[in-house]
């Protein structure tokens, strides 16, 4: 054991842990979930620190090779290195200083060792003074949490999304010609292409995607260099530009500072605006999962037209039984994208004065929700949707049987003649088709013409 000390006194630490004291209080004080902040938003911690490391030793700030030294320790634990040293509940102090000390303190004791010392040695590297140099918890930790959703968008979300879009149009081609029955309100309804439908879902998408692209650039704007309240007291007018080159080059981003400072330091509205996005992309996953699932139900006793892979037994009790479960995966990702927006957007209402001091719930909320939908939608794709087949016997099964196929008949009999000859249909068990060439309202050749499925599917006809 090794003693650690902060401004409220002695603290007793395992020799092996890179943390510090008031890391170690931390523990002590929130033992909530076991729920840590993610991978990807550690990463982004270490880089801002970094970053200001080089900033203050180029503003003759921080002696060179205390600085090389950070920046050493920095980029080891962005590579992972230390994430088991990583140890506050996401339930913590608020506006995350806890998080922001322990990445001080982590990368404190590790850049001692990197001039020889050992840990503890505060006067050598101190997690405050030299660490968290030019920085507050109010600027870091939103900085981090712009740069790590950011990221995260880009490289785990947006490629998962658009490999599904593709797949989506590719069916789509696939089944282009594929008349199906439509239905509205859960009834029958006029015919649609197969490649109609899907084409939807994949429209859909793209749209929905188009918002999180739009809502991830407003996370470029980053206020570090503002310390608390945003009025940047002992950064220096030249800290936030020097921090923000450094990350760009090592991110590839265009980071920027805001055109309000103040702004960004009393609200994380940018980020609620991505988890809104992030909604309604999971909203339109969750359509085309339900959809999905109505369209595969059966085998026997369901509409049946689509078929899905069967990627495992459904059932404990009924033998052959085999269930959507991709689709139905996907539609609990879809609830809890729902819960953590609505968790983001309380936590975005709750700011007071110059400060969010939730962020750490803000930022495990919507990270999470870009890792499930990014994972899930990977998944769903490759174990649901390039293996779905399209029946098409029973497509036109349906299709040819439903009364709603009276309603092309309209412009030439009517409304009340075409609902009549759709009545005497679904009574009869007949086809529209049978009872309007007996009724002598109509000619054959009009009966052909008029009730052709890909003319009543085509937007040009």
């Amino acid at each position: 054991m090794r003693k650690a000390r902060d401004s409220l006194g002695e603290v007793m630490i395992d020799d092996a842990a890179y943390y510090g004291a008031q890391t170690a209080r931390a523990i002590k004080n929130f033992p909530i979930s076991g729920m840590r902040l993610p991978r990807e938003f550690i990463r982004a911690q270490a880089l801002v620190k970094g970053a200001a490391a080089l900033a203050n030793r180029d503003l003759g700030r921080l002696e060179p090779e205390v600085a090389d030294a950070i920046v050493n320790a920095a980029q080891e634990v962005a590579e992972g290195r230390w994430d088991d040293h990583f140890v506050v509940d996401v339930y913590q102090a608020g506006a995350g200083t806890s998080q922001n000390m322990n990445a001080n303190e982590v990368i404190a004791n590790r850049a001692c060792e990197w001039l020889g010392a050992e840990k503890g040695r505060t006067d050598l590297v101190h997690p405050n003074d030299h660490v968290n140099m030019g920085q507050s918890t109010n600027d870091t930790i939103h900085t981090a949490l712009h740069l790590a959703a950011c990221e995260s968008v880009h490289t785990r979300l947006i490629p998962s999304v658009s490999a599904l879009i593709a797949a989506f149009r590719k069916k789509q081609e696939q089944y282009k010609d594929v008349v199906k029955l439509g239905r509205t309100h859960l009834q029958d309804a006029v015919p649609i292409r197969v490649g109609q439908e899907i084409g939807g879902w994949a429209g859909a998408l793209e749209v929905r995607l188009k918002d999180v692209r739009h809502a991830a650039d407003g996370l470029l704007a980053v206020g570090i260099g503002g310390t608390a309240v945003g009025t940047g007291l002992n950064a220096g007018p030249q800290f936030p530009g020097k921090v923000l080159e450094r990350l760009r080059e090592w991110t590839g981003y265009p980071w920027r500072e805001p055109e309000d400072r103040f702004t960004f330091m009393q609200n994380t509205d940018a980020v609620a605006a991505l988890s809104g996005s992030l909604r309604g992309l999971a909203l339109s996953l969750g359509k085309i999962a339900d959809d999905l699932r109505l369209l595969s139900s059966g085998p026997r006793g369901g509409l049946a037209e689509f078929r899905l892979p069967a990627v495992q037994p459904g059932s404990s009790i009924m033998p052959g039984k085999v269930n959507p479960v991709m689709a139905e995966m996907m539609n609990m990702i879809v609830y809890q994208v729902i819960g953590c927006d609505a968790c983001v957007a309380a936590a975005t209402a709750g700011a007071q004065l110059e400060l969010n001091v939730m962020m750490p719930v803000i930022a495990w909320n919507v990270l999470h929700a870009i890792r499930i939908l990014g994972t899930g939608c990977e998944a769903f794709r490759v174990r649901c949707i390039e293996g779905l087949e399209v029946d098409q016997d029973q497509c036109r099964h349906w299709v040819e049987r439903s009364t709603a196929l009276a309603t092309a008949l309209n412009p030439v009999i009517g409304y009340d003649r075409a609902a009549e000859l759709a009545k005497k249909a679904y009574q009869e068990g007949r086809t529209v088709r049978e009872v309007a060439a007996a009724s002598g309202w109509v000619s054959t050749e009009d009966i052909n013409r008029l009730m052709d499925l890909h003319r009543m599917t085509d937007p040009t006809a």
